[in-house]
């Protein structure tokens, strides 16, 4: 295991992301179909905030109780991606190494962190699940 390898190496990089304008539900609906616990949500290609599945079940009741679809439509149309996202969320920069990522998971309660370029770009996210991978390959 290489302690200088920077998160470039596992990141994914074709990130999909939300912007703050989109309909809450087709988000939800984005998530779920892609099968995806984080979407970082952008302006142009700066990160503005970051919304998760686990923001979205804070809301809903439907995996608690069966048959409660209309009640979380009803919440999820009263709210906006705005008012669900994580503001200014924590950013990994390219250059950092999979070591420092992996600190700040433990040190924090991340379990995904945007990665942007020297200009603020968005170019990737790293998740526990990459760094999690990247050890079992090393082991």
């Amino acid at each position: 295991m290489k302690r200088r390898e920077t998160i470039t190496q596992i990141m994914t990089a074709h990130v999909l992301t939300v912007s703050p304008q989109d309909d809450l539900q087709d988000v939800v609906d984005f998530i779920r179909k892609k099968k995806i616990r984080h979407v970082p949500v952008v302006e142009g290609d700066r990160v503005v905030g970051i919304i998760s599945r686990t923001d979205i079940n804070r809301l809903t009741f439907s995996p608690l109780f069966e048959g409660q679809e209309a009640a979380d439509e009803a919440v999820l149309s009263m709210l906006t991606i705005s008012q669900v996202m994580t503001h200014n969320p924590r950013v990994i920069r390219t250059y950092q190494t999979i070591w420092e990522v992996a600190e700040a998971f433990t040190e924090e309660e991340f379990h995904a962190l945007p990665v942007v370029d020297a200009e603020g770009k968005l170019t990737g996210i790293i998740t526990t699940t990459d760094i999690i991978r990247y050890l079992l390959d090393h082991y």
